[in-house]
């Protein structure tokens, strides 16, 4: 038997056992499509008009995840036509890497999005300071560098023994799939998965709008907390959509997930949130939709 433990290629099986295999073609690409034109709306409107030149819109233009989509789909859907589906080891921990660091990018912004909520709720008269431009530059300069430190990650998983076979039992290289092909002691790696997707960004979000919704029920006007919900509404939804996957993912031991499962829900985190997050960030936004339609 051959020798698996450091393999040069693997098999991607992506969704190969599923009948209809053209219907999701058809549909991957319609949604792949929308999350990048989307996206890429976004951000030009947020570069190209001075009345989104603002905090907020600043962070919203980064979370646009047209990169994040990028990493995946593409790949995913090229599987789907040819009866080849082989990705080399460097090219798995390349795919791997972008991914895990984009994602891990999109947390730290969406908690750079919480911490400016929460100054512009809770410390209004002292916003035009604590979130100054050169402050903003920081955050999101900070969330951008966080892909250096996904190459722990990169790193820990190049050095795996796989005696488990090749064939990755998912549409794109991620941490679960191989680690199911691992014999290796996976702890490590999977304690720092957590921490760098989930933990280290969640915390500061859940602090933040802890502060908020405390501040928010201490309003003596009950029309002010409302209209101060209803203005965070955007942001919670974004924070369900972006979290709710990961969480689901990370949570549990990554050996324990059901494998269709776990497909399923990462083909939510690749496709299906990009592409609600055009439309989450712009129908419930007067100002969006008055720039967007003149």
């Amino acid at each position: 038997m051959a020798n698996l433990s450091y393999p040069s290629e693997f098999v991607l099986l992506g969704f190969s056992s599923l009948s209809g295999l053209q219907d999701l073609l058809d549909g991957l690409l319609t949604l792949y499509l929308l999350a990048f034109t989307g996206n890429a709306i976004i951000i030009v409107m947020v570069i190209a008009d001075t009345d989104l030149h603002t905090p907020m819109y600043f962070f919203l233009g980064n979370f646009s995840q047209v990169l994040l989509t990028v990493t995946t789909v593409p790949r995913m859907l090229s599987d789907l036509l040819p009866p080849s589906r082989v990705i080399s080891f460097t090219g798995c921990l390349v795919q791997f890497y972008f991914f895990f660091s984009l994602g891990s990018t999109a947390f730290l912004i969406l908690s750079d999005m919480a911490l400016h909520r929460f100054v512009a709720i809770c410390h209004p008269l002292r916003y035009s300071i604590l979130m100054s431009w050169a402050v903003c530059v920081r955050l999101a300069g900070a969330a951008w560098a966080s892909p250096f430190l996904a190459m722990v990650a990169t790193v820990l998983l190049g050095h795996l023994s796989y005696c488990q076979g090749n064939a990755i039992n998912h549409f794109f290289c991620g941490n679960a799939p191989l680690l199911q092909l691992s014999c290796s002691n996976t702890s490590l790696l999977e304690f720092w998965d957590f921490v760098m997707a989930v933990l280290s960004s969640f915390l500061v979000t859940l602090i933040s709008y802890s502060s908020i919704v405390s501040a928010m029920l201490r309003m003596p006007s009950a029309s002010g907390c409302g209209k101060a919900f209803s203005m965070r509404g955007s942001h919670l939804t974004l924070l369900f959509t972006g979290y709710g996957s990961p969480i689901f993912l990370y949570v549990r031991p990554s050996k324990a997930h059901s494998v269709d499962l776990n497909k399923t829900v990462a083909l939510v985190t690749s496709v299906l949130t990009p592409c609600l997050n055009p439309f989450i960030l712009t129908l419930r936004n007067e100002i969006f939709k008055a720039v967007l339609w003149g």
